[in-house]
């Protein structure tokens, strides 16, 4: 099958980690894919953006910069058009993204089939976290483009309903997790050590609503047991004001930032923790390194949410917590770290877990491939241009 993937990511992280592991996981499987997105993104060092794109956020007012957005449509459909009339794809696979319309005007167009990838509610999470100047427009736009294609995938059973929601056919709609490399992460089973300060671990890009500040926060307060020490691997806004945190609570040296890490690194490194975390999560994700926790036998701990639930069972493969009581969690870390045995049974369930549903990108690629191969059975490769949904 000939696929072309449509992004318009400009960011270096795991977004683009995503989109490399999916187009990898479909050539590995034999098919061929040709990428187009934006170029500035090319120039980015993992772990940050455009110097170009960061630059004009900061220049242009909110409004101006939303319509510059949607201009940016002219250009990325002219190019995915390009792209379409040289490699002639049996479809176009899109990765969503909020005012970015040039799979969807192409389909419309040209009458090629379209696959969107939805990873989040872009349209709320922006208005939620960053505002948005024009919401009427961008939701419009965004329900547009949610209805007007042929098979929306998303990553969890959460999101799924909010497409639902927006009047996609749920029959329409395929919930496909994130997942790993399998021959990246080879099953190395968990060994507790018989001494010495349990390690806790966390991997990511540092946010403030990750809350691990409640982490240090708790390290401080609580000396008892076995000593524990944290480990984050990553980097971002949050950092700097941990740092501070816990050399101001005196437990500087009970914290290493490890800073950012390449991704071959990552599964060497989680293997050093004996407790893997997951602080915080938004409610409709699908948190990549839960996976990779997984993939590494380590016993986790995470937010009790529905979609966490969806990937782990509470005391069968990781210990799960109300995200809305903080000393929930360290309650959980705290219990971990004073039971060697518990730790190994989650591990070895978590991977157990893992290796049943098959959670890896080369499932998943096999599964976008599967639905273009009963698209064309149905022979809606045939579609008439000018076919798409309305707002």
């Amino acid at each position: 099958m000939r696929i072309l993937y449509s992004h318009r990511t400009q960011s270096r992280d795991g977004q683009s980690v995503h989109i490399d592991e999916i187009v990898t996981a479909l050539r590995r499987l034999g098919h061929e894919v040709l990428v187009v997105g934006p170029r500035l993104g090319d120039a980015a060092a993992f772990g940050g953006e455009s110097k170009v794109v960061v630059a004009v956020r900061r220049r242009l007012p909110r409004a101006l910069l939303e319509l510059a957005e949607l201009a940016y449509n002219v250009p990325a459909t002219l190019r995915l058009r390009r792209a379409c009339l040289a490699f002639e794809p049996d479809l176009i696979y899109e990765r969503y993204n909020l005012y970015f319309l040039a799979g969807t005007l192409l389909r419309r167009w040209r009458g090629i089939p379209l696959f969107i990838e939805v990873n989040a509610p872009v349209c709320e999470e922006r208005a939620r976290f960053g505002g948005l100047a024009l919401p009427r427009l961008a939701a419009a736009l965004q329900r547009w483009a949610w209805r007007s294609n042929e098979r929306v995938f998303v990553v969890t059973d959460v999101l799924k309903s909010l497409v639902v929601a927006a009047g996609v056919p749920a029959a329409q709609i395929t919930v496909v997790p994130n997942g790993i490399d399998a021959e990246m992460f080879s099953p190395e089973p968990y060994h507790a050590r018989p001494e010495g300060a349990v390690t806790l671990g966390f991997i990511g890009f540092v946010r403030d609503w990750h809350g691990l500040d409640h982490v240090i926060d708790a390290l401080a307060a609580d000396r008892a047991g076995a000593p524990i020490q944290l480990v984050v691997a990553g980097d971002g806004p949050a950092r700097p004001a941990l740092q501070q945190q816990a050399a101001a609570l005196g437990v500087r040296s009970l914290v290493r930032f490890a800073g950012l890490q390449q991704r071959d690194a990552i599964p060497a490194l989680i293997r050093q923790f004996d407790i893997a975390l997951q602080p915080q999560a938004v409610p409709y994700a699908s948190p990549l390194k839960i996976f990779e926790y997984m993939a590494c036998g380590r016993a986790i701990v995470a937010p009790d949410q529905p979609n966490i639930r969806e990937i782990l069972t509470d005391g069968e493969s990781a210990l799960l917590f109300d995200p809305h009581r903080p000393a929930e969690m360290w309650r959980a870390i705290r219990r971990l770290a004073g039971d060697p045995g518990l730790r190994e049974r989650l591990g070895q369930a978590a991977r157990q877990a893992l290796d049943s549903h098959d959670y890896t990108w080369r499932h998943n690629a096999a599964r976008i491939i599967a639905a273009g191969d009963a698209l064309a059975d149905r022979g809606c490769a045939a579609m008439t241009p000018g076919q798409a949904g309305s707002f």
